[in-house]
């Protein structure tokens, strides 16, 4: 029900207020497992995404989402909710593998989830090397990962802004990636390395955001 209201009330709305121009719906599988790797500029995205995907897609949200007080606690746990987020704890290691293993439950289910390797928003502007659980999913699930970039949402609700405000957005959905000579790997921190610089690689061209922070050596860690 809660998704119901999301698709044809909460959706339209936004639709309205944000006008996303949306390009590469089509590369967007529409059954089976897949994962959405995305850029992250903003609260807002965890929004927009689910909104203009072409099906339901599953993100991982902090728990505090959930627990606020108040009318935009209200808002905010009501909208996650509709929209299937699942709550998760942050800022510990079994927290990160605790995260990882119910988006592994969500793609193990032939849903899509959606995911932002950076780990956390981009306070510059600028495109931070991603993590390598992206890597772990996609060859633990073994599915494909549709790389993703999200243009503008940084002005609908920049960092530390209370509420959002109308302004234009737009995303991009990449081809779909596959690493067939990495399958069986995702216990090896070099595969990992490797799978996830290849999919930031496609989400760099697509959002046209600097990169920082890319200078790690390989295998160093995630």
């Amino acid at each position: 029900m809660f998704y119901v209201i999301a698709r044809f009330v909460i959706r339209p709305l936004l639709w309205i207020l944000l006008r996303p121009r949306v390009t590469g719906r089509e590369n967007v599988p529409l059954d089976g497992p897949v994962i959405l790797a995305s850029n992250h500029l903003s609260f807002i995205d965890s929004i927009v995404i689910p909104i203009v995907a072409p099906r339901r897609v599953a993100l991982l949200a902090k728990a505090e989402y959930f627990t606020g007080g108040g009318i935009s606690g209200w808002f905010t746990r009501t909208l996650f909710t509709a929209l299937g987020a699942h709550p998760v704890e942050r800022e510990t290691h079994r927290a990160a593998q605790a995260a990882l293993d119910t988006a592994l439950g969500v793609l193990d289910s032939g849903l899509a989830f959606g995911i932002y390797p950076e780990g956390t928003r981009s306070r510059d502007g600028r495109l931070a090397r991603g993590k390598t659980g992206v890597a772990w999913l996609a060859l633990t699930a073994d599915c494909p990962v549709v790389p993703v970039a999200v243009h503008g949402t940084d002005r609908v609700q920049p960092i530390d802004a209370r509420w959002p405000r109308p302004r234009r957005v737009a995303v991009t959905f990449g081809k779909p990636m596959t690493f067939p000579e990495h399958r069986g790997l995702a216990g090896k921190g070099r595969a990992r390395r490797e799978v996830t610089d290849a999919i930031m690689e496609e989400i760099a061209a697509l959002s046209g955001q600097e990169k920082a922070g890319w200078g790690t050596p390989p295998g160093a860690a995630a």
